[in-house]
Formats: structure tokens, C-alpha cells, sequence
């Protein structure tokens, strides 16, 4: 809810964070205190093919069944969109092998199809037709903890969760406090894998989760505070994890950036740059980090003309010297420093920064862009997102 008045700043805002955070490298092999405090004793873990088969799986497991709980299943059906088939799969097993919980184990993917998952087992009903929006969920689910792979989603703190409905071939949002995860485990040994491509990606998704909670409408002191700390990290390090995935100092880094935008974003919400995406990933099956990574200087520029003070303050943390700048110039450098990121990331590493790099075909940008204006994101946007004026900003995306 917002909060912002243009004569004395903020008039209300509200902040929670229901989730336990621990940091540590090592950690998702050893979390048996944490797990002692937890009601349930059985889980069904939920990862994807990728983390089923290289170990990582099996050691998480171990650590679980070491603390004395017990895994009943082993659910790696995730693909890299979650789908509501998907979901529905997954609850039905975590109900089959009687667990009392779940542990997600993966990218966002992984955590939004063990979110949505937990609705259905934990209290039956259609997912789409009894869940889908906001505030749908009566009570609480059972105990969900998160193991994030990448340090880009923030998805192990947020109340939402985002799947695609094969029925309607568009992504369906699914947003309540309940979501949240009782427990985040950031183990920063889990992305030293993370190819280059996949580290860039989910980086700029983490810039951008910074960037939009910053200039939201909904936007607060504390988020602020978490907004630009993340960006500053992410600055800083994202080219360093690109570069040289070994280095555990910048994968932790970055890891941390991550999870401070995850909890700006899901209480600031974001803007326009989502909308877009989420509508390109629906319609073109683009991957969310990429799409916001292509999207963002745009989703800037989009704002310039009401957000150029939020802009401006986050210029000095994207590595501008502002000495001497009016807000508008610190403003305007401010999206030409995202641009290089980008420009540096796609020398190291190949990162597209056009639609038709992507896969986007010119005939689908209508489309993207009529739903990204019904996208529950542009809500939140800091400028009234209009069809011909956020279409304009896609083909220039294109």
C-alpha cells in the first residue's frame, strides 16, 4: 500500500519479513538446528533435472536425513518455466509420499512451483480457479524452505510465485504473505557452477528487482535502504562472478544483492520492465532474467520524465560521478550505466541485448504489449503504462 505524498514525502508504509535468513557457504548441507525448530519432520524436496543429477540433490538430502527428518521423495520435474501441470504434479507427490513439508531446491522456477505447489497440498482446490491474484490464501501453509541455486530471483523471500497456464499461454501471478518460505538457506557454493550466460542473467534480474522496488509507487524507507545496497553490490560484482564464476567472495556478494532486492521488490513491487517481461515470457518463452535484462534501460527511460530524482540517487551506487550533475543528467547517465553493464556483460559472455536476439518475433510486440499493460506489475509503476507509449519502448527493444 502506498504511502507517498508529494508534500511530505511518506505518509504510511509498512514492512515484515516472516522468513528466516541464514548465510553461509556449506550451509544447505548442515541446517539441522534450523530444522529442529520446524513442526514438520518429512519433506518432499523439489528441485530440477539439472540439480537431480549433478549431487547437489543428494547432498541436501543427506543433510536433511543427518538432522534426523526424512525425505519422502525426490520431485525433479521442474522445467525451466514452472507450469501449472507442473505444480499440480508436484502437490499430488508431496501428498503421495505423506511429507509435511517441502524443500524448494533451484532457480525461481524451482521455488515458484514449490510456492504453488504448497497451496494445493496444503489445502486442496483448483489452483488456478481457487488461488490465482492476490490475497486468495485462507491460512498457512505448511513449512516451506528455500535453497536458492542463483543470485538473481530473490524468489526465497517474496510472497509471490509466477506460472505459466498452458491453457491460456500466459503467466498467472500468485501473490499472499503465506507464500513466503520459513526458511532461506543462501549457500553461495551452490552458484560457483552457474554458467556465465545463466550468472548474467539472473544478476540483471536482481538489478532490476533493485531498480523498479526503488522508483515504485509503493516504494518505502526500508526498501529504499535494501534497493540501493544491492545495487551498489551488484554493480560491483556482478562482472567479477561473470567473469571468474570460481571466486566465492563475488558469488556471495551477489548472492546477498539478490536476496536485499528480493525483499525490496516484494514490498515495494516492481513496474513496467516486469510487465513487459512477464508478458514476453508468456507469449515468446523468453527467460525472465534475460527479458528484464534487455528490458531495463527502456523500462528507465519509460520513467524518466516522473522517476528522474529516484534515478538520479541511484546513479553514484551504478558507478557514476555525479559531482556537478543536475538530478535530470544524473538521471539519464544513470540508464547509460545500466547500457554498459549490459555492453560488458554481453562482450564477456554472449548476453543478447535485443528481442530479436532472443527469440522475439516483430509480429508478437502488439500482443506483448497489450498484456503487458493488464500485467499486474504496471500497477506499481511510477507512470501510467499506456499501450501506444509502452509499445513504442518495445520495438525499441526489438
Amino acid at each position: 500500500m502506498r504511502l507517498r505524498s508529494a508534500s511530505v514525502g511518506i505518509d504510511f508504509y509498512q514492512f515484515f519479513l516472516n522468513t528466516k535468513i541464514l548465510f553461509q557457504p556449506g550451509i544447505s548441507r548442515d541446517f539441522s538446528n534450523e530444522l529442529a525448530q520446524l513442526t514438520a519432520r518429512k519433506f518432499l524436496l523439489v528441485t530440477d533435472p539439472f540439480f537431480a543429477e549433478n549431487g547437489v540433490a543428494d547432498a541436501v538430502r543427506a543433510g536433511i536425513e543427518g538432522a534426523g527428518a526424512e525425505v519422502v521423495g525426490v520431485f525433479s520435474e521442474v522445467p525451466p518455466n514452472s507450469e501449472v501441470e507442473v505444480v499440480k504434479r508436484c502437490a499430488a507427490a508431496a501428498t503421495a509420499g505423506g511429507a509435511e513439508g517441502i524443500v524448494a531446491l533451484g532457480g525461481g522456477s524451482a521455488m515458484d512451483t514449490a510456492k504453488a505447489a504448497n497451496i494445493v497440498f496444503s489445502l486442496g482446490g483448483d489452483l488456478v480457479a481457487d488461488y490465482s491474484g492476490s490475497q486468495t490464501i485462507p491460512r498457512a501453509l505448511n513449512p516451506l524452505i528455500a535453497i536458492p541455486t542463483t543470485a538473481g530471483t530473490g524468489s526465497e523471500v517474496t510472497s509471490s510465485a509466477v506460472i505459466f497456464d498452458e491453457a491460456t499461454q500466459r503467466k498467472l501471478s500468485f501473490n499472499d504473505a503465506f507464500l513466503r518460505p520459513q526458511l532461506a538457506l543462501l549457500d553461495p557454493e551452490l552458484t560457483l557452477s552457474l554458467p556465465p550466460k545463466a550468472t548474467a542473467m539472473t544478476g540483471m534480474d536482481a538489478l532490476t528487482h533493485a531498480i523498479e522496488a526503488y522508483t515504485s509507487a509503493q516504494a518505502n524507507p526500508m526498501s529504499d535502504a535494501l534497493a540501493m545496497k544491492a545495487v551498489k553490490l551488484i554493480r560491483t560484482h556482478l562482472l567479477q562472478a561473470v567473469e571468474r564464476g570460481e571466486e566465492l567472495e563475488a558469488r556471495s556478494q551477489m548472492m546477498i544483492a539478490s536476496n536485499m532486492a528480493g525483499i525490496a521488490f516484494d514490498h515495494a513491487m516492481v513496474g513496467v520492465v516486469h510487465a513487459m517481461s512477464h508478458a514476453t515470457g508468456g507469449i515468446a518463452h523468453v527467460p525472465h532474467g534475460l527479458a528484464n535484462s534487455i528490458y531495463l534501460p527502456y523500462g528507465m527511460e519509460y520513467n524518466l520524465e516522473v522517476a528522474a530524482e529516484r534515478y538520479a540517487g541511484l546513479a553514484r551506487r551504478l558507478g557514476v560521478d555525479t559531482s556537478g550533475m543536475s538530478p535530470a543528467d544524473a538521471a539519464r547517465a544513470a540508464v547509460t550505466a545500466v547500457r554498459e553493464m549490459r555492453a560488458a556483460l554481453k562482450r564477456v559472455c554472449g548476453l543478447p541485448d535485443r528481442l530479436r536476439d532472443a527469440g522475439v518475433a516483430e509480429g508478437q510486440l502488439e500482443e506483448i504489449a497489450a498484456t503487458a499493460v493488464e500485467d499486474g506489475a504496471s500497477f506499481f509503476n511510477p507512470r501510467e503504462v499506456t499501450f501506444d507509449e509502452v509499445l513504442k519502448k518495445i520495438r525499441e527493444a526489438y
